[in-house]
């Protein structure tokens, strides 16, 4: 039987990135079909799943700035996934926690660019709230950058080391 080799290996975490894409732009169709904007229905008594669109970055950032702010964002997002692609080629597959880390960040970054391609803006729907205080609307493209980048601080504290990667 033939081993997988590590090009192997690496498409595999492009595969993932694109189940998760898939996943998530699934998620905002179904959002866009079954609800109408501002709409909400309580799931539990701290979480509602609504249909809000933010014409900005990261807690509505720039939301209101008129226009422009979707070719920034789309073209950060483009130079950002662009940049992980090729991150990904190069590592190794002893770095299992990087590799995780930027397969899920790039998913995340792809699936929202595809929003601000196609409408121009990105499809939120999870709302976290406690006692009148409300955590900014999500998407699944939104827990895969945050993960991500979670993973990344763990990789820095507990990957691997020089001397391992020097041995690979």
């Amino acid at each position: 039987m033939m081993g997988l080799t590590n090009s192997s290996i690496r498409w595999s975490w492009y595969a993932l990135a694109i189940v998760i894409i898939v996943f998530d732009q699934l998620t905002k169709y179904w959002v866009q079909l079954s609800f109408f904007e501002g709409e909400r229905v309580n799931l539990l008594p701290i979480l509602d799943f609504t249909l809000v669109y933010n014409k900005g970055a990261a807690w509505s950032f720039l939301s209101d700035a008129g226009g422009w702010q979707r070719w920034l964002f789309t073209a950060i997002s483009s130079v950002v996934s662009i940049v992980l692609v090729i991150w990904i080629h190069r590592l190794v597959a002893i770095q299992k926690i990087l590799l995780i880390a930027l397969t899920l960040i790039l998913a995340g970054a792809v699936g929202n660019l595809i929003d601000r391609i196609i409408l121009g803006k990105v499809v939120d729907f999870v709302l976290f709230y406690y006692d009148g205080h409300y955590f900014p609307a999500f998407n699944v493209a939104d827990c895969a950058i945050t993960l991500g980048a979670i993973m990344m601080l763990i990789d820095v504290f507990w990957g691997p080391s020089e001397a391992d990667l020097n041995n690979e």
